[in-house]
């Protein structure tokens, strides 16, 4: 179901938020005069520099795009071959939500694993049976985990480790799906180099649109072949924005003060809050801890149904009652507290 926009707040996802002000006042200061195109100006500059300080500079790249499906296909675009393939969980964005984006414009196959919760472990890459029958079988490539996980679970670092660990000894590279990579930070309290580069990824779609702002994605590589393909394949890929300073603006604005943090840790305490304030309510069944700003739910179908008809919301599964209601950077304590009260009204009824 999707939702209609009617100027609510709604929990439906992170995206129906509007912009944030200080990323909106930044690139209205970036609109005066003429800049060099392509990402040659001074703007684009300063705000590769700051992402790839995040990330301990060296050998760090950033590359701004406009979204996050164009920053997982062109993640592997850089490194994938048409005869290889592309490895994840079957809950992840890449095999569920993006119709098929990395087959069509990569050519490679995309493998679906089991996942706990929306994570993969080590011993599910066992599960596929590479080098049988060579080579008429696509050859794994490229490992791909998102953080956070459709699921609203958080990777620590020493689970990506053993991920980036697992992949590297088969010879193959690990990409994490950032697009919520700012609640990750703000849930495990530690820097974003600490369970990006720090724990072997080599390719990040680093997002900042689902935070606060308005568009504005980046692939960071930290190191390796990659660095040398991707400015073509982002070319190619319809992805070099001719006035780049819009979307580095949009960087510098976030990351300012840590503003895409604060942000983000917000989205994070309104879940907590509507996970307390809907906590014993009968006929509410929690189906994945809340790690970030999604709640995870299971309500008897005819409810949720019902819900709906008062409410906005994603349903994850129709038959099973389970959706997830999702809280946003500009999320309000009120905002909770209604709907938390429409879903103790419904489930009295």
């Amino acid at each position: 179901m999707t939702p209609s926009f009617d100027g609510q707040r709604h929990f439906y996802s992170d995206n129906l938020a509007g912009t944030h002000p200080r990323v909106l006042q930044a690139m209205q200061d970036a609109n005066g005069g003429h800049a060099l195109a392509y990402g040659e100006d001074s703007l684009t500059n300063e705000a590769q520099a700051r992402v790839c300080q995040l990330f301990g500079s060296e050998g760090v790249e950033a590359h701004f795009v406009f979204n996050g499906t164009a920053a997982n296909v062109l993640s592997a675009a850089a490194v994938t071959a048409p005869f290889q393939a592309v490895i994840c969980a079957d809950t992840s964005h890449i095999h569920w939500d993006e119709c098929g984006a990395i087959e069509r414009f990569v050519g490679c196959r995309v493998l679906a694993l089991p996942s706990a919760g929306g994570k993969l472990t080590p011993d599910r890459l066992d599960e596929l049976a590479e080098g049988h029958a060579e080579p008429h079988q696509s050859k794994p490539r490229l490992l791909s985990i998102t953080q956070v996980t459709e699921m609203g679970t958080v990777y620590t670092p020493e689970e990506v480790t053993a991920l980036a660990d697992a992949a590297h000894a088969r010879g193959w590279l690990l990409h994490m799906d950032g697009a919520r990579l700012a609640n990750a930070a703000a849930y495990l309290e530690i820097p974003p180099r600490a369970f990006t580069v720090d724990a072997g990824v080599d390719l990040l779609s680093l997002g900042l649109t689902k935070t606060g702002a308005m568009m504005a994605e980046a692939v960071v590589l930290f190191g390796g072949e990659a660095s040398q393909t991707f400015p073509y394949v982002r070319k190619q890929g319809l992805q070099l924005a001719s006035k780049m300073r819009f979307i580095s603006a949009q960087f510098l604005a976030m990351l300012a003060d840590d503003l895409w943090l604060q942000l983000a840790s917000h989205a994070n305490q309104m879940a907590q809050r509507l996970r307390a304030s809907v906590r014993g309510i009968p006929g509410v069944e929690f189906i994945h801890p809340t790690q970030a700003n999604g709640v995870f739910v299971r309500l008897a179908p005819e409810k949720m149904k019902e819900l709906l008809r008062e409410v906005t919301f994603a349903v994850w599964d129709p038959q099973r009652g389970e959706a997830r209601w999702m809280t946003a950077w500009d999320t309000t304590a009120e905002d909770v507290d209604a709907f938390a009260e429409t879903v103790q009204k419904v489930m009295d009824r």
